[in-house]
């Protein structure tokens, strides 16, 4: 008999090992506070003043899809009002909620004309839009031009969402 309560407390010993290795149920574990992640804000990158316009779009596109974020190429001029009011809508954070993490890769047209134009971004007015590629040549999808005065953001911002949609 002696054996046998010997092979019977083994075997007692054997399930209350198991037991104590078997995991928790996943819905028993409470879950961790989940922290509320604020969207991106729209940031604007000055293009370099020289270089492959393919290759640098290239480059951003790669870089800002890895950051979870959309990119545009986005072409204006020191002269030009919508440009500027655009753009200063955007540095000061007024267009976060309704673009949030765009991504506006800048260009001037005075300065890059001819390199934009090779790589396909090209339009008859200013302010323009442009999604890009993966390869950093224009998509053809694209907006362009825009009022004077104070409601030329508001006038961008619709055609902005529906091209953004497109892409």
């Amino acid at each position: 008999m002696r054996l046998a309560s010997r092979i019977a407390a083994a075997l007692l010993c054997g399930v209350a090992a198991l037991g104590c290795g078997k995991k928790e149920e996943a819905s028993a574990r409470p879950e961790p506070a989940r922290e509320a992640r604020r969207p991106l804000p729209v940031e604007t990158i000055a293009a370099p003043a020289d270089g492959d316009v393919q290759a640098i779009v290239q480059q951003e596109f790669a870089r800002a899809k890895g950051e979870g974020r959309r990119l545009l190429v986005y072409v204006g001029a020191s002269w030009c009002e919508p440009c500027q009011r655009f753009h200063d809508a955007a540095k000061a954070g007024q267009l976060d909620s309704v673009f949030p993490g765009l991504r506006l890769l800048e260009f001037d047209l005075d300065r890059d004309r001819d390199r934009l134009e090779k790589a396909g971004y090209s339009s008859r007015m200013i302010p323009l839009f442009a999604l890009p590629r993966a390869d950093g040549t224009a998509s053809g999808e694209q907006i362009e031009g825009s009022i004077k005065g104070p409601q030329a953001v508001d006038q961008i911002r619709p055609r902005l969402l529906a091209l953004l949609a497109k892409g």
